[in-house]
């Protein structure tokens, strides 16, 4: 998602706890007892003869490892348990590329990277390329490359299981919705043609917890995080499946680095056409309910 650059220029902040989701605030735990059993996560062959010409891919090469920038606090999608342990569609994508670059699930050192500074991390070689609901627009584009999308999210509503009135944004006339400060999809249901009483928190995970209690009737984001929630309550939660913006997720890379680029655009359409990307899929955010939608390929080069 779009954010508002609040955050000066500067240091990279690499949490262990939760840090901004893509929209600029929380996700994490809802406080209740999630339901929606073990996250999928897959191994992919290692391409041992991988032979890129780029100086992240060397460097990355000569140290040993891959550094790769990542989400830690959105179920399902980018989630970094008390153990250390990273699962999510994101991180199954990440560790994708990973092996066609010819580095083991071993050899990769994850990092948590605060939203406002994604582009410094990517920019000043912090991060080798970064998985992590990151919208593709021209902003962005000016400061660093994409490959992608491999996945095209759009602005959702999450409502209880039980609840049949929300069918759309064009039926929240009336209704309490829920989404961070903000947020790109607060400031669109907040618009005077869907009549939405609108309440603004700091972290997704308590707008779903007023969800569960009955306090607001909706949650709108990217149907990417809202699925992540559904899929960890499952008898309880459902996104309603009518996206209301576009939000193409791409990689993000260094800024000329056409080798690499290209290399991870390589690897997005091999998962996806032999069939990872929908298992991982399905084994993540599946889990919500939501049909799978295969990318089309080819992926968009240049």
């Amino acid at each position: 998602m779009r954010i508002r650059k609040t955050a000066a220029a500067g240091a990279v902040v690499l949490a262990l706890t939760a840090t901004a989701t893509a929209c600029g605030g929380e996700s994490g735990t809802a406080g209740d007892k999630a339901s929606g059993g073990e996250v999928y996560s897959g191994t992919y062959p290692v391409n041992d003869k991988a032979n890129v010409n780029s100086p992240a891919w060397k460097k990355a090469k000569q140290a040993g490892k891959i550094t790769i920038g990542a989400k830690a606090d959105q179920p399902y999608l980018g989630f970094q348990d008390t153990t250390g342990k990273r699962t999510g569609f994101d991180i199954e994508i990440a560790k994708m590329i990973a092996a066609d670059l010819g580095f083991s699930e071993k050899q990769i050192e994850f990092k948590t990277v605060d939203s406002n500074v994604r582009e410094t991390a990517i920019s000043k070689g912090q991060v080798d390329y970064y998985v992590g609901t990151y919208t593709i627009n021209e902003e962005r584009k000016k400061q660093i490359d994409f490959a992608g999308p491999y996945y095209t999210a759009g602005a959702d509503l999450l409502v209880r299981r039980d609840d049949k009135s929300i069918t759309g944004p064009d039926t929240v006339k009336g209704k309490k919705v829920c989404s961070i400060v903000g947020s790109t999809p607060l400031q669109e249901i907040k618009k005077p043609k869907y009549g939405a009483q609108t309440t603004e928190l700091a972290k997704y995970s308590l707008c779903v917890k007023q969800l569960l209690d009955g306090q607001v009737d909706a949650v709108t984001t990217d149907d990417a995080i809202l699925k992540g929630y559904a899929a960890e309550r499952p008898k309880k939660l459902r996104v309603v499946g009518k996206p209301f913006t576009k939000e193409p997720y791409g990689v993000g890379l260094m800024k000329g680095d056409k080798a690499l680029r290209d290399a991870i655009t390589d690897a997005l359409e091999k998962h996806i056409k032999n069939g990872d990307y929908k298992k991982a899929y399905e084994g993540t955010l599946g889990k919500s309910g939501t049909s799978f939608v295969a990318p089309e390929t080819p992926l968009p080069r240049g």
